[in-house]
């Protein structure tokens, strides 16, 4: 069974009845993955930037829109039209694979991963997380990574508010810290 069918099988009953809708048009959904990575030093060496480029477009498996700069920063030694990154937008069931990959082997690959900070919704349903490397992507090969690079994923949902993306990513299997009680000092004794 696909992520997408689980989606519509089992997610969406689920998310209707703790969500309390009536309807199950008005269960959220994910709109779109937005997936985004910088490449200001290959501004300077074009073998790097296409380094990049490429290893986008391995992890997404679509090819990748470059971004250019929109104004001169003469301290970053950029000027305006440069290319300085790389992004994709994934829908429909390329969107689908890619979350299924990123909770299933993407996630767990991380070295103390400690779940998702549940800060990173922007108030209207959308969340936000960074990657510190590409190496957690099994498409990648150790021996050929030039340099290491970051990357950030947005998940761009219909929902309308953070509680209800959060119980949509959390059925989508993102694994989100959990909010722990602060632990009180100790009391000092009375002698």
């Amino acid at each position: 069974m696909t992520l997408k069918e689980r989606y519509e099988q089992e997610m969406v009953p689920a998310l209707q009845k703790d969500l309390e809708l009536t309807n199950k048009y008005q269960v959220p959904r994910i709109l779109k993955v937005v997936v985004n990575v910088g490449l200001g030093d290959g501004a300077q060496n074009a073998k790097l930037f296409d380094n990049g480029v490429e290893e986008l477009q391995m992890i997404t498996g679509q090819k990748p829109l470059i971004t250019r700069a929109k104004q001169s920063i003469a301290g970053f030694k950029i000027r305006e039209g440069m290319p300085i990154g790389a992004k994709v937008t994934l829908r429909g069931d390329r969107m689908y694979d890619f979350m299924a990959k990123l909770t299933g082997i993407v996630l767990p690959r991380i070295r103390d991963f400690r779940g998702l900070k549940p800060n990173g919704f922007d108030g209207l349903g959308n969340y936000n997380l960074g990657l510190k490397d590409q190496l957690v992507f099994p498409e990648i090969n150790y021996d050929k990574v030039q340099r290491m690079r970051g990357l950030n994923i947005t998940i761009v949902t219909s929902a309308r508010t953070d509680m209800e993306a959060r119980a949509l990513l959390e059925q989508f299997g993102l694994p989100f810290q959990k909010k722990t009680p602060k632990a009180e000092a100790p009391k000092a004794q009375a002698s």
